[in-house]
């Protein structure tokens, strides 16, 4: 082969390198950016992490950073499982921020201090009691098992909607059961299921499979009280990029919410939620999100974190939860900056700041 041959065959092999990196571009790696990972199941407002890895917000795989991640140079790895394993997993330390809800998070804050760090939506209609024809009015509805899942936010609401009512809780006749399976069991038309309380998507599915059941009382009633949330442990957020991580999370939620309220790619994202949260269609979608109200800004969310409503729910929460002896004994709940001391604290201040840096 002559000199000039072998310098046209390196030069063509360099021109096509760069064409393929061109076409091609590797994944950008997290090398020397530290990494923290975000438990998530599947929920209306949750879901919306995942989705934000599909549409290329962040890249939740370990090791690899999308344009959020970059911005805060922190790596956020996702890990997606159940509920309960992700309760668990948070619970034990193998990750250092959990998707949760304000009255599943005490126990845990209990034995690993933890930070709410952002409220990402609260259920609005989505928890709901479903009765057959057989209940009439509340009053009856003392005559039949009551089936949902015991000690979580299922008989919460209902205890609660009770009280509101001015009815005695205790005099009702509620049975601990799986929603999936209580509900499927009221859609089979089951002897004796008449009464369940389950939260969405088995509440629509539920309605849609029996015409002939309604919605006695539901979550609209106490509005803010069911909140979802990231929480991030205490000393997650103090280790080396523990706060970039904090407000990268927080970054994409709202930036997945933008897509949520834009008009050019809201049904896209609705869809793309639909698919992360039960397989469910369009049109299920956009009742859910009715029902699970998204706190998508952060003016939202600071003002759920810095109003007085909070405190008065958390009371409620708290009080509910050692009757009900969900916790062993009362967590200390704090409210702004650091607290000595505190299991569980509602910090705005991450969301403060990527809401000042976005000015």
């Amino acid at each position: 082969m002559s000199a000039i041959s072998a310098v046209k065959i390196r030069a063509l092999v360099v021109v096509t390198c760069l064409l393929c990196v061109s076409l091609y571009p590797p994944a950008v790696l997290a090398a020397d950016v530290p990494s923290f990972s975000l438990a998530w199941s599947e929920y209306p407002s949750w879901s919306a992490f995942g989705v934000a890895h599909e549409v290329k917000l962040i890249n939740g795989k370990e090791g690899q950073l999308g344009p959020i991640e970059e911005k805060y140079k922190v790596d956020i790895v996702l890990k997606e499982a159940e509920y309960d394993p992700c309760l668990s997993m948070y619970g034990a330390g193998q990750c250092d921020a959990v998707c949760i809800t304000n009255m599943d998070i005490l126990s845990p804050s209990l034995s690993r201090a933890g930070v709410a760090i952002l409220p990402t939506s609260t259920s609005f209609g989505a928890d709901a009691l479903i009765v057959s024809k057989a209940v009439a009015d509340v009053d009856q509805l003392k005559n039949f098992k009551v089936r949902g899942l015991a000690l979580s936010v299922s008989e919460y609401c209902f205890a609660r909607n009770l009280e509101i009512l001015g009815k005695d809780p205790r005099q009702y006749q509620f049975v601990n059961m799986d929603p999936g399976a209580a509900a499927l069991a009221m859609q089979q038309r089951q002897q004796g299921f008449d009464a369940i309380i389950v939260w969405n998507p088995f509440v629509l599915d539920t309605l849609n499979k029996r015409k002939d059941c309604r919605v006695l009382f539901d979550s609209t009633t106490i509005p803010g009280e069911i909140i979802d949330m990231v929480v991030v442990g205490k000393k997650s957020l103090e280790k080396p990029g523990g706060k970039q991580f904090a407000l990268a999370v927080i970054d994409a939620y709202y930036q997945l919410n933008k897509r949520l309220n834009n008009p050019a790619t809201r049904d896209d994202t609705l869809i793309a939620l639909g698919e992360k949260f039960s397989n469910l269609d369009l049109a299920s979608m956009r009742k859910v999100v009715q029902q699970t109200k998204f706190y998508g800004t952060p003016a939202e969310g600071i003002g759920i974190y810095t109003g007085d409503a909070l405190k008065d729910t958390m009371k409620k929460v708290v009080k509910f939860c050692v009757d009900h002896q969900m916790v062993q004994e009362p967590p200390v709940v704090a409210y702004g900056p650091a607290t000595a001391g505190a299991s569980l604290r509602f910090d705005p201040s991450f969301m403060q700041e990527v809401a000042g840096a976005a000015k």
